[in-house]
């Protein structure tokens, strides 16, 4: 089954947002602006079916668009000859992931926690963490920019994830922690096929031994499985970049799971060296 940034919903997000998107049989792919009215195309855990005709297709909107070059991050099961392509060192979507087989029990999958990670689970309910599924999006958004700031990570603005949860036909799906009225953790999750992916998480450092981020994540593993669906996957695991948050997810049991990266089809030479110089500056 194909991944959720190949879906419907979110091309209409990534409309909703400004980006220009078409659709090459099955395959989204996405227009990303960059200054001086340059661009580059992007395929996000694509492209599906046959490369050479998604290829073909695409040659016409680059020059129409004049784009530079062409970014693909394939899913899984892809197999295709990508001598042509560069390997890039940017990438977009994670290429290590975790994910859980949420077939099993409610016991099976407690029983291969981590026996900390279970504990923390039981913590959080007994200091009367509750988890509930909500539109509340600003309390969300500034604990995002408060975890972004302690982790150093990068951000979108604030509309992006506004439409996330209103722009996907409720596809994305906002739960939030609270502990005494107050929110103290945060969770959006992606609900697509027989996956439910964790996207975006933040929570309150003041409060972090309440626990709340784990209870979060298993209630969401819950949900997924009252809806029937077969995996959790936890989106993302660097242990050199993320040690922390590669840990935490680690700590749910799961299966490693590495996509084949991300690759660059170079249209434009002179402005793909200079648009590779000017990220790593900034």
């Amino acid at each position: 089954m194909n991944s959720f940034l190949q879906s419907e919903q979110w091309k209409e997000l990534q409309k909703a947002v400004g980006r220009e998107v078409w659709r090459i049989g099955q395959t989204l792919l996405i227009k990303h602006n960059l200054p001086l009215k340059k661009n580059y195309l992007y395929c996000p855990r694509g492209p599906i079916g046959s490369l050479e005709t998604f290829l073909k297709e695409v040659k016409e909107i680059t020059q129409k668009e004049k784009s530079i070059f062409l970014k693909i991050e394939p899913d899984l099961d892809f197999n295709h000859n990508l001598s042509n392509f560069k390997k890039s060192e940017k990438e977009i979507q994670p290429s290590k992931t975790i994910i859980l087989d949420i077939s099993k029990t409610e016991e099976e999958l407690l029983n291969q926690m981590h026996p900390k990670t279970r504990y923390n689970i039981q913590l959080a309910k007994k200091k009367g963490i509750l988890i509930e599924q909500s539109q509340e999006i600003d309390s969300f958004l500034n604990l995002l920019k408060e975890t972004a700031q302690k982790d150093k990570f990068h951000l979108h603005p604030n509309d992006y994830y506004r439409k996330m949860l209103e722009k996907t036909d409720g596809m994305v799906k906002l739960f939030l922690a609270k502990h005494e009225g107050k929110t103290i953790a945060g969770d959006l999750i992606c609900f697509f096929s027989d996956t439910a992916t964790y996207l975006h998480g933040a929570s309150d450092y003041k409060t972090r031994q309440l626990m709340a981020p784990h209870l979060l994540q298993w209630q969401a593993v819950l949900k997924a499985k009252e809806m029937g669906l077969k995996y959790y996957d936890f989106y993302g695991i660097d242990q050199k970049k993320w040690p922390g948050v590669t840990r935490f997810k680690k700590g749910f049991g799961g299966k490693e799971v590495n996509y084949p990266g991300t690759y660059d089809l170079i249209y434009d030479s002179f402005w793909y060296k200079a648009y590779n110089l000017i990220r790593k500056i900034f």
